[in-house]
């Protein structure tokens, strides 16, 4: 078997790699390890059937449905994820998640810039014991229908319009999470900026009763960063399809919250920390083979859009290393990973790197998947602005249908 390296078969294909190690994921091309174990290699008389067949549109393992929307907002190529051609790791650690935001809505970064407004939502028929009873994820799609019912400029779709609603909307989301212990908002340590009232630490005062250590918020921070966008994620897709609707900015992030509550996607991190909870009482083998009893997977490893690492995993687990140092914490989450890495031959991917955060910032139940959706209220609302100026009602596939015949 004759085998060609990652760029000569994307150039026999026309296409870019991505769109190769997606040919990959979806079981349409087979990739082989080189002897170093890292580079990737592919069959020549594969690729030139492929080449002679024209791009395939579905798998011919599942049926995995292949759509390609051309985007200005988020590039993933060679196990690495930028932002309109800006480095998510470099951003993650001197960019505030609202300078990211606005980078993601404008095109532009800002290097200054007032706190976003805060916004106090608690809709008054909702009662007292209810809120109290609703998970932090129930509250967030509750403060996303509340403005959509009460904002009088939410069907503002210029740009400066859905801008000051994303601004708005997520201050609404972050205040209608009770704060459960120091309401003083702790700072952002960037670089030599000391920061006031950002979202990261709003948020903080709303995820932990405790203060907290020094570079955690600038932790927390990065988590927001590089969870704002992810290209086409299962969710953002929905909110694209809302946003071809003309469907106003609270409509595409109800849309995209739905698609988020599924249990696959955005649901992985709460395995990943019972496993890494297990991991404390019967240690790191006996708890990851009751999680993959438990699972049928290994929660927090593995990606189909990578090839050998998730950088936005590896960035936030680094940061927590500087905050929290050789604590015990880590070194569970350190051992888990050895053991998944050895079992499977998968890195960890930004759910394990979440369920690290919450795990050794001892953050509440459900914090993980309120940062994962304030995160990506941004990039669900830079995807609608490009939607909007696109023609509406472009998403509109055809069915074959394959049921019983009149």
């Amino acid at each position: 078997m004759a085998l060609i390296g990652a760029t000569e078969a994307a150039s026999r294909l026309g296409v870019k790699k991505e769109t190769l190690y997606a040919y990959v994921s979806r079981g349409v091309l087979e990739r082989h390890h080189a002897p170093d174990g890292r580079a990737s290699l592919f069959d020549r008389r594969a690729v030139e059937a492929l080449a002679r067949r024209g791009r395939p549109r579905q798998s011919s393992r599942d049926t995995s449905i292949s759509l390609l929307i051309q985007t200005r907002l988020t590039s993933i190529a060679d196990d690495v994820v930028s932002f309109r051609g800006r480095d998510a790791r470099t951003l993650a650690r001197t960019a505030t998640f609202e300078e990211v935001a606005e980078l993601l809505w404008t095109g532009s970064l800002p290097t200054t810039g007032e706190p976003w407004p805060t916004v106090p939502a608690t809709p008054g028929h909702v009662s007292t014991l209810a809120l109290a009873t609703m998970t932090p994820a129930q509250r967030i799609r509750l403060a996303v229908a509340t403005g959509a019912a009460t904002d009088t400029r939410a069907d503002d779709l210029s740009a400066m319009g859905v801008a000051a609603t994303g601004r708005r909307m997520i201050g609404t989301v972050i205040d209608t999470l009770p704060v459960v212990g120091d309401a003083r908002v702790p700072r952002l340590e960037l670089g030599d900026r000391s920061l006031r009232s950002t979202v990261a630490g709003r948020l903080w005062t709303r995820l932990s009763p405790r203060r907290p250590k020094p570079g955690m918020i600038g932790v927390l921070n990065a988590a927001l960063v590089l969870m704002a966008d992810h290209e086409l994620a299962a969710s953002t897709l929905a909110a694209r399809v809302a946003a071809t609707t003309r469907a106003n900015p609270y409509g595409v992030v109800a849309a995209g919250l739905g698609a988020l509550s599924g249990p696959l996607h955005g649901g992985v991190t709460p395995l990943v920390l019972a496993m890494l909870r297990d991991a404390e009482v019967v240690g790191a083998e006996r708890a990851v083979t009751n999680a993959q009893a438990r699972n049928r997977l290994l929660p927090g490893f593995g990606h189909k859009v990578y090839v050998e690492r998730d950088p936005r995993a590896e960035t936030i687990l680094s940061l927590l290393r500087t905050t929290y140092g050789h604590s015990r914490a880590l070194a569970i989450v350190d051992d888990v990973g050895a053991v998944c890495t050895r079992r499977s031959g998968r890195f960890a991917n930004v759910d394990l790197a979440l369920a690290a955060v919450a795990y050794a910032g001892d953050l509440l139940p459900g914090a993980e998947e309120v940062v994962f959706c304030v995160a990506r209220i941004a990039g669900w609302l830079a995807h609608a602005l490009e939607e909007y100026s696109e023609p509406p009602l472009r998403f509109r596939p055809r069915a074959s249908y394959i049921g019983q015949r009149p």
